[in-house]
């Protein structure tokens, strides 16, 4: 398992339950996304422990005005709107599924951010700091029901909740601005790891009372519906694999601030060995990855993908408050696949994942 990012946060800035918790007396909240407010608590100077009242006020005003998020009322999910720009859409003209697992880790970030937590080390939060911990990647699954274009507004809600000592959850809900209508849904599983032993570590009791008071006292899910895709155990691809890409090279570029290469460059690396004639007529409907370790800039990584059959040759059916889909199984309309990233050297796993792709829209 391994990788990177976010979760936690606070009530609306104009809250009365709005406060800087005493663990943070002596820590520099990051800035809040809130809308203004004169009741928003102050910057903190490290230096001086007093309100930095002019730097707090050019950086609460920049923050303000180019992102476009805020708090809910109860302060217990965040929401924020992205424009999809030319450069983030691929050869369908929409966005890529890297683009929305891009935005879904930046307003996780952003959320953790709006509520006082570190932007050093995605979300760590004050103890995590003391004792040089992270927050890795230990699940994700996306589904995408309809995918944005150029230019399109994109509304996206996250909240998290904890996962008992092993770590926390983070959702989101992502919406077409213009109509409202749910166009994805998403979920993540998120493990600690000390930054220098690179190993994982379980969530102690400091850690926990830091960020629970920023999540829902009631679970809620993205996902509520019994047995659905998000929950799906992924069997391991076993060679020799139908379809392969050998030797990827991790970039500069594709590590992020923990030093080692960032969860969303694995989906690239997955979809470097879908077969082209799926790719030519499908679009990715649902991806799951599970991390299994992490991946440092000097690896070699395979890409291993196989056709995966179907459990049955029904309706898939997402029923629920939080959006629906379907999709026919079976047949040409439906694929499914399993898929292997390695290490080129020692065949080591550092991932393994399931993709379902459907027939593209008549455009």
């Amino acid at each position: 398992m391994w990788q990177e990012i976010t979760s936690k946060f606070l009530p609306n800035a104009d809250s009365p339950l709005l406060r800087i918790p005493s663990q943070f007396a002596n820590e520099t909240p990051a800035v809040s996304c809130a809308s203004s407010s004169s009741n928003r608590a102050p910057i903190i100077s490290v230096e001086t422990g007093q309100p930095n009242g002019r730097e707090a006020l050019f950086e609460k005003s920049l923050a303000d005005r180019l992102r476009l998020g805020r708090l809910t009322e109860d302060g217990l999910s965040y929401k924020e709107k992205f424009i999809v720009r030319c450069y983030e859409v691929g050869i369908n003209k929409t966005a890529t599924v890297e683009t929305i697992a891009n935005l879904l880790q930046e307003v996780g970030c952003n959320h953790a951010q709006s509520v006082g937590f570190s932007t050093d080390g995605f979300a760590t939060t004050h103890t995590m700091r003391k004792l040089n911990l992270i927050w890795v990647t230990a699940r994700m699954h996306i589904e995408i029901y309809k995918y944005p274009a150029w230019s399109d507004v994109v509304e996206i809600e996250t909240w998290c909740q904890g996962e008992g000592r092993i770590g926390t959850r983070r959702d989101w809900i992502l919406k077409d601005d213009a109509t409202g209508e749910v166009i994805g849904r998403a979920t993540s599983k998120w493990v600690m790891m000390n930054q220098d032993t690179r190993r994982l570590q379980r969530v102690n009791d400091d850690v926990r009372d830091e960020y629970l008071i920023f999540c829902p006292i009631e679970p809620r899910l993205a996902f509520p519906e019994a047995n659905n895709n998000s929950l799906r155990k992924i069997s391991k691809l076993e060679d020799p694999s139908q379809y392969s890409t050998l030797g990827l090279v991790p970039r500069r570029a594709d590590l992020d601030m923990n030093q080692h290469v960032n969860n969303v460059t694995y989906i690239g690396w997955v979809l470097e060995s879908m077969p082209q004639e799926i790719i030519d007529t499908h679009e990715l409907q649902t991806i799951t990855l599970d991390y299994r370790r992490e991946c440092q800039h000097d690896d070699l990584v395979d890409s291993l993908t196989s056709p995966e059959q179907f459990e049955d040759a029904a309706v898939l059916e997402l029923p629920g408050t939080n959006g629906s889909a379907s999709a026919t199984k079976g047949g040409q309309d439906c694929f499914q696949f399993l898929h292997l990233l390695r290490l080129s050297g020692d065949g080591q796993e550092i991932n393994r994942g399931r993709t379902e792709w459907r027939k593209k829209p008549a455009r």
